[in-house]
């Protein structure tokens, strides 16, 4: 699809939960392409791998696979923005907070790139308050993310928490460190 406008939805993905889809969907309203570009650089250690997130995410938007890639990047986004030819950068806002923190990046972002845009996208109600974060702890304690995740995710969720669990059984519940 050359000449398509293409934007970036950039993120750690871990796990892709529907707020995600959300956006994604929204985001195929206003651009021609979306590519979901999943971090490789995560500040916490992440739950699930690179790959199990990528995959994750191309079964979930393989139902959007004319206009959603899905692919890993390294280093800095505006790089990487320019080197793909997106023209914008989506990013999801669900509270004050998260503004404070994506205009901070936004300005950073044009900063070192002038031309590459940020698009700001509000979820729908529904997830206003959903973070990947918020669904591990609440997976992780035992309770019920239906409804926060597809159901794809929800089972690879439950199936990740419960090795992590046989794991710390099996060497005794010591952390290590």
């Amino acid at each position: 699809m050359s000449g398509a406008l293409l934007v970036l939805y950039p993120g750690s993905f871990d796990p892709v939960t529907n707020g995600h889809l959300d956006i994604i969907q929204r985001a195929c309203r206003l651009f021609d392409r979306v590519l979901v570009a999943v971090s490789t650089q995560v500040d916490k250690r992440p739950l699930f791998s690179l790959e199990e997130r990528l995959e994750m995410l191309r079964e979930v938007t393989a139902p959007l696979r004319r206009q959603v890639e899905v692919e890993a990047f390294d280093g800095l986004l505006v790089h990487y923005a320019v080197n793909r030819g997106a023209k914008a950068v989506i990013r999801g806002i669900r509270a004050v907070t998260d503004f404070d923190y994506e205009f901070q990046m936004s300005l950073m972002n044009r900063r070192l790139c002038e031309e590459l845009e940020t698009v700001f996208l509000v979820p729908a109600e529904a997830y206003t308050y959903l973070s990947s974060s918020l669904v591990k702890e609440v997976a992780g304690l035992g309770g019920s993310v239906t409804g926060l995740v597809p159901s794809q995710v929800e089972r690879k969720l439950e199936e990740k928490l419960a090795s992590e669990r046989d794991r710390r059984k099996q060497s005794g519940g010591c952390r290590d460190g």
